[in-house]
């Protein structure tokens, strides 16, 4: 049931995603206007189809709009005027677009599968329209195409929260697939781990499934294990005891990190290991600290349980301390809520995909999908992947396959036009 306290939580700013909440305003008119919900008791006031067949077109024109109004800010962006894009002005929020969204196609094609204009009493919701946007961007992947290189988030896009990658996971063939046609993989997950024998325990259904694969060798070296969010590298390989090489930072960080010194990685922590402190004892939280080379964070006790509203406060009071703090200015960071536990890595995902497109040549933003479960504002480790390439908002691994076989289907479809 939902309660006034829950529905009053969803609101606060940093459980919105603005551009989708402004969608769904703008559906929200054509909803009110042209659904009947009398016509169930009512039917002189026209079929449920007339009906649906005016809510599709309402919303399908309004999502034409706004898939304008997204390559007006392209052009801006590309004339280094973006601020002053009108889409801009009207989402303050909105980030940087790589690629044009095809809403009205994602629309149609959403709501031939999850009709959408047929419902009377239940508007356009959220999930309706991260689902469409999702599928725009695929669509528009697949139409500019190839698509060079996917990275995945682990917890909860390739496998559920804290559990593994076993070879039971209906995702494994499905990124198989994608090897097959040539694309690159990255896993890019917040575990922070120096020794790939904890990669391999967590990923092992996957890297066996290649192993045993008849992929030719060249394709299997297309995936990689990126963890700690842009700490430590690791690439498939055969004869690597775990299926795993660990690849030297110097052979893979970028430019920018390099600049990234032994002194301010600790200073960083330390003021993050006080924040921490600081909210496990206002909160009385029973935690245990945990430190690691690149990550600080806190886990519940034996037997304990953070409730979301303290994992969020924990999260919101660290990351605002240490944005404050000197080396938080000089120092990339990202402070998340993991599902029961908060970290602090050194990094964001923004990096960690920017690594793997270096790592594979040299792979254009615009040719690159990362697929993750968190991008609300904060406490959310994949938001700041949107700097660096297109992204998919899933909810769970299910909606990943869902998401691949879109993929194919569209990339199918698309090669059966161009034939």
């Amino acid at each position: 049931m939902t309660t006034r306290y829950r529905v009053e939580y969803a609101l606060k700013t940093h459980r919105r995603d603005q551009l989708i909440e402004w969608i769904k305003g703008l559906l929200a008119v054509p909803f009110v206007l042209h659904s009947q919900p009398t016509a169930v008791f009512e039917p002189r006031h026209g079929s449920t189809e007339e009906m649906a067949s005016i809510a599709h077109r309402r919303y399908a024109e309004i999502l034409r709009d706004v898939e304008e109004l997204i390559n007006d800010h392209i052009a801006h962006q590309r004339a280094g005027t973006e601020n002053h894009s009108k889409l801009r002005l009207l989402v303050p929020a909105v980030s940087k677009f790589f690629t044009p969204l095809l809403l009205h196609d994602a629309f149609v094609y959403q709501d031939a599968r999850r009709f959408i204009s047929h419902r009377r009493f239940v508007a356009p919701s959220f999930n309706d329209i991260r689902i469409i946007l999702n599928t725009a961007q695929v669509m528009s992947l697949v139409r500019a195409g190839p698509l060079q290189l996917v990275t995945f988030d682990g917890d909860v896009t390739l496998y559920d929260d804290g559990q593994s990658l076993t070879p039971d996971n209906p995702i494994i063939p499905r990124i198989l697939g994608l090897m097959r046609n040539g694309t690159s993989i990255g896993i890019v997950t917040a575990a922070g781990y120096t020794e790939s024998r904890r990669y391999y325990e967590r990923l092992y259904g996957l890297l066996d499934a290649i192993h045993s694969s008849d992929l030719p060798a060249h394709l299997k070296q297309n995936i990689i294990v990126l963890g700690g969010e842009s700490s430590y590298l690791f690439k498939y390989s055969d004869d690597a005891p775990n299926l795993l090489k660990f690849v030297p930072r110097k052979e893979w960080i970028l430019e920018e990190m390099q600049s990234w010194t032994e002194e301010d990685v600790t200073a960083l922590l330390n003021v993050a290991e006080a924040a921490l402190k600081e909210c496990v004892n206002n909160l009385r939280l029973p935690a245990q600290l945990i430190r690691k080379e690149r990550a600080v964070g806190i886990i519940p006790a034996p037997g304990g349980r953070f409730t979301r509203e303290q994992l969020e406060e924990t999260v919101l009071v660290t990351q605002k301390i240490l944005e404050m703090s000197d080396v938080g200015q000089r120092l990339p960071f990202c402070a998340f809520n993991g599902g029961n536990d908060v970290f602090v890595d050194i990094g964001d995902k923004s990096w960690g995909v920017l690594s793997c497109q270096r790592f594979f040549g040299g792979i254009d933003g615009s040719k690159t999908l990362h697929v993750g479960d968190q991008f609300l504002s904060a406490g959310a480790n994949d938001f700041k992947a949107r700097l660096a390439c297109t992204t998919a908002w899933i909810a769970n691994p299910t909606e990943t396959c869902q998401l691949l076989d879109e993929t194919a289907e569209l990339d199918a479809l698309q090669q059966r036009k161009t034939v």
